[in-house]
């Protein structure tokens, strides 16, 4: 693809027959078949949300993805559902145009009325402070693995969120099971 024209970006939930497409661009994204069974296997797991997975398009291509999905929240006195951002993948010829964040801040956006307090994710915080997302120990919270750098255990608070909400971060047996926890 030469030049883009980002103004004909469109961030919008998947829709019907867009798997494959999320899918191959999540795996060259990564450049890695194991980010195409963590969403495999996220979308039959009980953390999957139909209405959070996302795609940015642009002249009907789809050019990137993003994927919220259900995890825990181990708090002092109950397990409360939260959200995980992963993974969020753009087409390796649009790396830097600012596809990813175009999907991270509108798809941000439409989590406004959700009733999970948290989204967190593992991620770089250079990229992700922009967004509003802070290191997960300023809110009381733990990361799921040592093998999570504590800079990049970030976390975004929703409208629900409140300071009690402390504890530990459970991740879907997805992340576990495929060794996808921490940053490589």
């Amino acid at each position: 693809m030469g030049s883009v024209d980002m103004d004909g970006l469109i961030v919008r939930p998947i829709v019907d027959g867009e798997w494959e497409a999320l899918r191959s661009v999540a795996v060259a994204a990564f450049d890695d078949e194991v980010i195409g069974q963590l969403v495999d296997e996220l979308r039959a797991s009980w953390a999957w949300i139909p209405e959070l997975a996302f795609v940015a398009e642009i002249d009907g291509r789809v050019v990137g993805q993003v994927l919220y999905t259900h995890a825990i929240l181990d708090t002092p006195d109950r397990l409360v559902d939260v959200l995980v951002l992963s993974p969020l993948g753009v087409a390796p010829d649009l790396h830097g145009h600012g596809v990813g964040d175009a999907l991270v801040r509108q798809t941000l956006a439409r989590l406004g009325d959700r009733p999970e307090p948290y989204v967190f994710l593992e991620g770089s915080p250079g990229y992700y402070r922009r967004f509003g997302f802070r290191p997960g120990g300023e809110f009381g919270v733990r990361k799921p693995s040592d093998r999570i750098p504590d800079a990049a255990f970030q976390a975004y608070p929703l409208a629900t969120h409140n300071d009690s909400m402390t504890g530990t971060l459970v991740y879907p047996d997805v992340f576990w099971r495929l060794d996808a926890v921490g940053l490589r």
